[in-house]
């Protein structure tokens, strides 16, 4: 079968890599692919968002199976365009993708489906956004409502900082027309997991949960990014939770989206936060999460193409995927000034220097003369393996202290609070 992945982040450089090593793979194709996807697989040098020609390249070398890597191909209708010639898609429709591209949306299909979420309120004007929180007197997150490449939650920590996340988001267009609309919603406490599952129509099969860091800086300030790293698994969210979390949040998901004429097929990404009141949803996306991504397929003991393949097909009945038993630790390696202005095109120097079984997962990064040079924001995911958290902490950052490149930042304290757990048993 030959693999076409759609993207070009650190996601799909992990998609390839896990691809290529399946017996089941005659080529693994990438669109666009990136640098590092050029050294081990086929770069197309397709857009993602390039519907038509990532149609025609599918029909004319025979792709079996697509996988759609970014949330932004889920958006451009990609999976519509190539279901109806009767290729294998694995990544959903745009209908269903809306419980990613619209937060407004997620919501109204969360209240129809009976999944518990912060309660919300929706705005399309900013002044009257602005006059119920004078009316509250009270922080709200501020989430604009269209995607915003992991940029468009806003965290206050009160009405004033609140009302100025507001005018960030709708008058100073920080994400552009993704904020024409923000949803308003209530702040609730708690700790954040991330879970990650294939859902091939009707049927639902979790991954492993995993932890990601969103903020820059170590503990959790500075501004949101599309996030610097992560684990699994976790300690507080147990395989008893991570059913009841299937029962009670994606499979009435996927039930309801399915009812109404939009099924999901493809990997639904959960993000949950656990609280005394329980577990509620705080977003959806409509694809592997990253840096969930790196460090949760590290772990998977079996073939992966075959698990993709099913829930394409829709079927996904009777698939019990086997894990390692060993804790993965990602940190993001990036520009300084990232997730805002940032310089590109320094070398890469000491990735031929990393301990046997560390993985090198690329976000941003081009060829040049002598090696890689930085080309994004998020540059590297340093992904390791280890018998416990704290083995796998203390490895990834033996090995990241072995990569250096000009203004390279990361956080120092992924994982910390899990220092002492257990991996799986």
């Amino acid at each position: 079968m030959k693999v076409l992945i759609v993207g070009s982040g650190a996601r799909e450089h992990a998609l390839t890599w896990k691809a290529l090593q399946s017996p089941l793979t005659d080529a693994v194709y990438c669109a666009p692919g990136s640098a590092a996807t050029a050294s081990i697989a086929i770069n197309s040098g397709l857009q993602a968002t390039d519907v038509e020609g990532i149609a025609r390249f599918v029909a004319e070398r025979d792709i079996g199976l697509t996988v759609i890597g970014p949330e932004a191909a889920v958006d451009a209708g990609l999976a519509d365009r190539l279901g109806p010639s009767g290729r294998l898609v694995f990544g959903p429709t745009r209908a269903a993708g809306r419980i990613e591209s619209s937060k407004a949306f997620a919501k109204s299909l969360m209240a129809r489906a009976g999944v518990a979420t912060p309660a919300y309120r929706v705005f399309e004007d900013p002044a009257s956004a602005k006059d119920y929180v004078r009316g509250e007197r009270r922080a709200f997150v501020v989430k604009a409502d269209g995607l915003a490449k992991g940029k468009g939650t806003l965290v206050p920590r009160d009405a004033d900082e609140t009302l100025e996340c507001i005018d960030t988001l709708m008058l100073r267009k920080t994400v552009g027309a993704a904020a024409d609309r923000i949803v308003l919603e209530e702040k609730i406490e708690g700790r954040e997991v991330s879970l990650m599952a294939l859902v091939d129509g009707e049927r639902v099969v979790a991954l492993p949960p995993a932890c990601d860091y969103k903020r820059a800086l170590d503990d959790d300030k500075g501004p949101n990014t599309g996030g610097m790293g992560g684990y699994s698994p976790v300690s507080f969210f147990n395989e008893d939770d991570v059913t009841r979390a299937v029962d009670t949040v994606l499979r009435p998901v996927a039930r309801v989206l399915q009812e109404e004429g939009t099924p999901y097929r493809g990997c639904l990404y959960a993000g949950l936060m656990v609280g005394s009141s329980g577990v509620q949803v705080l977003e959806f996306n409509a694809r592997f999460g990253d840096p969930e991504a790196q460090v949760v397929l590290p772990r998977l003991a079996d073939d992966l193409m075959p698990l993709l393949e099913a829930a394409a097909r829709g079927e996904l009945g009777g698939v019990k995927p086997s894990w390692s038993r060993q804790a993965s630790v990602g940190v993001v390696l990036a520009s300084r000034g990232y997730p805002g202005t940032y310089q590109t095109g320094y070398p890469i120097s000491g990735l031929g220097t990393l301990e046997p079984g560390v993985f090198a997962f690329h976000a941003g990064t081009s060829a040049g003369a002598g090696g890689y040079l930085t080309a994004g924001g998020r540059v590297l995911t340093l992904v390791a393996l280890g018998d416990s958290i704290a083995e796998a902490r203390d490895r990834a950052y033996r090995n990241v202290d072995r990569i250096s490149f000009h203004g390279v930042t990361c956080r120092r304290d992924l994982a910390l609070r899990e220092l002492g757990a257990p991996a799986l048993p």
